[in-house]
């Protein structure tokens, strides 16, 4: 908690939130308060409906007695929504505070129509999962936001995308929450924004590793980028740009040209769109990064070849970074992450990192899948209104 003094009711939710301490008793012995002063603190987490009492818990003296009552998160007060936006498709979805998917659609969503033309869309697209999730719009607590390119967290905008036209420096979170209220009638929602492969990230360590410390995922689909969680939080750099993996220059791509203007990346040689191009090319049908995971979904053995090779080239690149951050899991994700590409990352990680940096490294594909940006949105948003300091700002704001 930085240092903070645990006393307020925020820090008593998120002592209970975490299951450090979830008795009455225990939160007094956690925090030095006293028995008064948590039944206040916690008065007004049950007024704002964000606690309730679970089972007995069991009795913790020799002498027996009473079983102490447990407290709770309660999960079911508010929902979130979520979406994740690609290139050409976008996934949308309703959440538990706890990441349980309520309600989910998927479908085409380009983002080259513009912010304000997708954001749009996506209001619609709230409506209508909400009703199908059973869920009010006023319960919604508010929206999460995946998208590909670099975002400043504190503004929720984009900053200077390769593969978003139009998007540089929009205000994304204002449009977003007026197409919610437009299309749902509800009051405006606070709106969270963030790199895709960061929320990618997020939702794959909090949910299958979240013993993890140093956590790298690494996303492969029309572009190339990375999500690095470090105890628990997204590393994201001094204003967001952290992770642009796609943009590092290899020696295999000193003739491709990128998306960005400039010759040489990373991505230009080993993204999806690049081995769609080289199929393409070569007379096979492959326009994306998406119809490269078809094919080899199909067996398709010049996209597998092709596929490994793209691989190699990210394995090259990924030696430097698990040198440099000596993670211990090493997520690969994205339309190529398949045998092929994950076989040529490992034959360049293991031939150039050191066996140093390796040696307790675990290489593994997406466990969410398709649903990893969708679950890490939802997180930032819980992780966010729930945090203790923000927690005392909407009780004063609920009047409890």
């Amino acid at each position: 908690m930085g240092g903070r003094s645990q006393t307020g009711a925020g820090d008593l939710l998120e002592l209970v939130r975490s299951g450090r301490a979830v008795t009455r008793g225990a939160l007094q012995q956690a925090t030095g308060l006293s028995r008064a002063t948590v039944g206040q603190r916690l008065d007004r987490l049950f007024r704002a409906g964000w606690l309730r009492e679970g089972a007995g818990g069991p009795v913790d003296s020799p002498l027996g007695g009473r079983p102490s009552i447990t407290l709770e998160f309660d999960d079911a007060h508010a929902v979130v929504l979520a979406a994740d936006l690609e290139t050409r498709h976008a996934r949308a979805a309703v959440l538990s505070l706890t990441g349980e998917i309520l309600a989910e659609h998927s479908g085409t969503l380009v983002i080259e129509d513009g912010p304000d033309a997708v954001l749009g869309e996506l209001g619609h697209w709230f409506a209508e999962l909400l009703e199908k999730a059973g869920q009010r719009a006023a319960e919604v607590c508010g929206i999460g936001l995946a998208v590909p390119g670099p975002v400043d967290l504190e503004s929720g905008r984009v900053v200077q995308p390769p593969i978003m036209p139009g998007w540089d420096g929009y205000d994304i979170r204002g449009r977003l929450a007026r197409a919610f209220t437009e299309h749902t009638g509800a009051g405006p929602v606070p709106v969270l924004v963030d790199n895709d492969a960061n929320l990618m990230a997020y939702g794959e360590q909090r949910t299958a590793r979240p013993d993890c410390s140093a956590f790298v995922l690494v996303k492969v689909s029309t572009g190339i980028g990375a999500g690095v969680v470090v105890d628990g939080s997204v590393y994201r750099g001094i204003d967001g740009g952290a992770g642009d993996l796609g943009h590092i220059r290899v020696p295999a791509g000193a003739e491709a040209l990128c998306r960005c203007g400039s010759y040489g990346c990373l991505a230009a040689v080993a993204s999806g769109g690049a081995v769609a191009r080289r199929l393409a090319a070569s007379g096979v049908p492959a326009a994306s990064g998406s119809d490269v995971r078809d094919l080899l979904a199909s067996g398709h053995p010049e996209a597998a070849a092709l596929a490994r090779e793209a691989g190699r080239h990210v394995g090259d690149v990924l030696a430097t970074v698990v040198t440099l951050l000596n993670p211990g899991v090493l997520m690969i994700a994205g339309d190529l992450a398949g045998t092929p590409f994950l076989t040529g990352v490992r034959e360049l990680l293991y031939q150039r990192a050191l066996p140093r940096s390796t040696a307790r490294l675990e290489v593994v594909t997406s466990r969410l899948g398709e649903r990893a940006g969708l679950v890490g949105a939802g997180a930032l948003v819980v992780e966010h209104l729930y945090a203790p300091e923000r927690v005392e700002e909407r009780l004063l704001a609920m009047g409890v």
